[in-house]
């Protein structure tokens, strides 16, 4: 896989970002992008720039919902885990995948909104509407993975 890193004024989208298109196993082309953002802000951006080498170029509805899930899925692992080891996005012709790995163990959990706008509560319930497949997975050094699937 081609390697590059890419700087954003003071900002960075972390170490290791990388760019490449592979064969996936059922021998369809995919793009990849890996990053490790800091800030939510750098993973919407990595997103963006993601969307903007996708040929052809997703629905606008499809590229709003990756944002936003990239949003919310690396503002959780800020949040809730400890961090972000690995931001993936990876695209082939008929899909689009987000898979945020954190160091925590714990799996998201539901919880009642909070109305007032001071402990959160929506983040989580509305992955789960917006993308066709929501599944979680231990990583094997500890840790876990949650990925997200919007159809292209």
């Amino acid at each position: 896989m081609h390697q590059v890193h890419q700087e954003f004024g003071e900002r960075s989208l972390g170490v290791g970002v990388g760019v490449g298109v592979g064969v996936d196993v059922d021998g369809r082309q995919s793009v990849d992008w890996i990053c490790q953002p800091r800030l939510a802000a750098d993973a919407r951006e990595a997103a963006f720039r993601f969307l903007a080498g996708l040929h052809p170029a997703p629905p606008a509805h499809v590229s709003q919902n990756l944002v936003l899930l990239v949003s919310e899925l690396v503002t959780n692992a800020l949040r809730h885990a400890g961090g972000v080891t690995v931001l993936r996005l990876r695209a082939d012709r008929c899909s689009v995948e987000v898979a945020v790995v954190d160091p925590s163990p714990a799996h998201p959990q539901d919880r009642t909104p909070d109305l007032a706008g001071r402990n959160g509560g929506f983040g989580w319930p509305m992955v789960q509407r917006l993308a066709r497949t929501v599944a979680v997975r231990n990583e094997v050094g500890g840790g876990k993975a949650v990925c997200a699937t919007l159809m292209r």
